[in-house]
C-alpha cells in the first residue's frame, strides 16, 4: 500500500470565516425548495451566488444545474466535487424560522445542506486558487430524487469530460455528527422499478365463482414474489424486492376487474437484473394463468450502484484521521438506498461518503424523506473541510 501524502496546510481559519455563510445558504435553500428538474430559482442562487466569489469559470450544463471551473496556475489532475440541489414531495412538518414556504416541498432529504456545503467549498478554494495544482470542478446537480435522475443527463452534457477523480457526499442522520462515514467498494444500491397490473373479471361479491378475483390472485402475486430473494437469489447476493403498492376495488361488495401492484428491486450486482426480472415475470405468467387472468408486467433499470474506488476512499478516510483523529471515522455499510452520484462513478473514479448529521438533544436523527427530517448544522463545516482538504490530497 502506498503512503498517503499528509494535508500540507490547515484551511480550517477559511472555513470557520464561511460557516455563517453556508448556514444561511442552508435555510434560503431550505426556506425555498424546489422539486427535482424545477430547481430554476435554486439553481440561479446558486450561479449568482459562485459568481460573486471570482476566479470560477461558470456555465449551465442542463435548464437547472450549475457548473463552477476552478483552474490553478500549476498543471495536474482534474476533481469534480458533487452536490444535488433538488428538494422532495412532502408537506413539512417543522415549525422553523425557514421552514418550507412551498406547500407540499420539502428539502427531507439534506439536499438543502449539500449545496451549502459545496458553495462554502467553491468560495474558500477559489480564495486558494493560486495553491490549485489541476483543476477542481464544482457540480450542483439537478433532479437526482427522480429517476433516472439529473446525474447522467449532466455526463452527456460534457461536465466529467477529462475528470481524473470525483467526490460527493450525503448529509447522514442515521450517523451522529462528527462522524464521517466511507468504505470501500458498493456503498448504495441499484433502484430498479417494476410494475404489475392483474386483470381479471369483475363481478358481485356474493357470486365470486361468477368472477376471476383480481385482488385474490394478486394476493397470491405479491406472496410468491418473496420466494424470489429467499430461493432463487445467491444468499451471498444482497437484494430487496418491496411491494410499495397495491391498488384495487371501489366498494365492498364488487370484486374488481383488475389491480395495480408495484415495486422496487434493491440489488448491487447489475448482473442479476435480466435473471430477477425473468424469474418475476415467470411467476406473475404462472399465477395468473393458472387462474384465468391475464397480466402486464414492466421493469425498469435503476440507476448503477455506487462502488467507491479503493484508492480514492483511502485518501477521504486518512483525510478524516487528519482532521479529527480516529474516533471520527465511522465505517459505512453497504445501505439499499440509492444515488445517481453512481453516473459520475462510471466516468472517473471517485468517493462518495456519509457526513454524520445525527443529533438526538436537537431533534435531527429523524430518517430521510421524513416530514419532520432535519440537520444538525454544525455538520456543514464538517462537510466544507472534508471537501476543501480532501481536493488538495487528491490534487496532489
Amino acid at each position: 500500500m502506498s503512503e498517503i501524502k499528509v494535508i500540507q496546510a490547515d484551511y480550517s481559519h477559511l472555513i470557520e470565516k464561511v460557516k455563517d455563510e453556508v448556514i444561511a445558504w442552508r435555510r434560503y435553500f431550505h426556506k425555498y425548495p424546489e422539486l427535482s428538474f424545477q430547481e430554476e430559482k435554486t439553481s440561479q442562487f446558486i450561479f449568482e451566488t459562485l459568481e460573486s466569489f471570482g476566479n470560477l469559470i461558470l456555465s449551465r450544463p442542463t435548464k437547472t444545474s450549475v457548473m463552477a471551473r476552478l483552474i490553478g496556475p500549476h498543471p495536474g489532475k482534474v476533481l469534480a466535487i458533487r452536490a444535488d440541489i433538488d428538494a422532495l414531495p412532502i408537506q413539512e412538518e417543522n415549525s422553523l424560522s425557514y421552514s418550507s414556504e412551498n406547500p407540499g416541498v420539502m428539502h427531507a432529504c439534506g439536499h438543502d445542506g449539500h449545496a451549502a456545503m459545496l458553495l462554502g467549498t467553491a468560495k474558500v478554494l477559489s480564495s486558494l486558487q493560486h495553491q490549485i495544482k489541476g483543476e477542481i470542478r464544482f457540480l450542483f446537480q439537478h433532479g437526482e430524487e427522480l429517476a433516472p435522475g439529473g446525474a447522467q443527463e449532466m455526463v452527456r452534457a460534457g461536465v466529467m469530460d477529462g475528470v481524473d477523480l470525483v467526490i460527493g457526499t450525503h448529509l447522514w442522520s442515521p450517523l451522529e455528527t462528527g462522524k464521517i462515514g466511507v468504505s470501500s467498494g458498493p456503498l448504495m444500491a441499484s433502484p430498479d422499478t417494476f410494475s404489475i397490473t392483474v386483470t381479471g373479471l369483475g363481478g358481485h361479491a356474493g357470486l365470486p365463482h361468477q368472477t376471476v378475483d383480481a385482488i385474490a390472485i394478486g394476493a397470491q402475486v405479491v406472496s410468491n414474489l418473496q420466494h424470489i430473494v429467499s430461493r432463487n437469489v445467491d444468499p451471498l447476493d444482497s437484494v430487496v424486492l418491496s411491494i410499495t403498492k397495491f391498488l384495487g376495488g371501489t366498494a365492498m361488495n364488487i370484486i374488481p376487474n383488475s389491480v395495480e401492484i408495484a415495486g422496487t428491486v434493491r440489488h448491487f450486482n447489475t448482473e442479476l437484473r435480466a435473471n430477477i426480472r425473468e424469474w418475476m415475470e415467470r411467476i406473475v405468467k404462472g399465477i395468473t394463468e393458472a387462474h384465468g387472468a391475464s397480466y402486464q408486467f414492466t421493469y425498469w433499470d435503476g440507476v448503477d450502484p455506487v462502488v467507491n474506488d479503493e484508492k480514492v476512499a483511502r485518501v477521504i478516510e486518512e483525510t478524516v484521521r487528519e482532521l479529527w483523529g480516529e474516533h471520527a471515522v465511522a465505517q459505512a455499510k453497504p445501505n439499499m438506498g440509492a444515488e445517481d452520484f453512481s453516473a459520475f462513478l462510471k466516468e472517473a473514479p471517485g468517493a462518495f461518503f456519509f457526513t454524520g448529521s445525527g443529533n438526538r438533544e436537537l431533534g435531527t436523527d429523524f430518517p430521510h424523506h421524513h416530514p419532520r427530517f432535519n440537520i444538525d448544522e454544525s455538520a456543514l463545516s464538517n462537510g466544507v473541510s472534508m471537501f476543501v482538504h480532501a481536493a488538495f490530497k487528491l490534487l496532489d
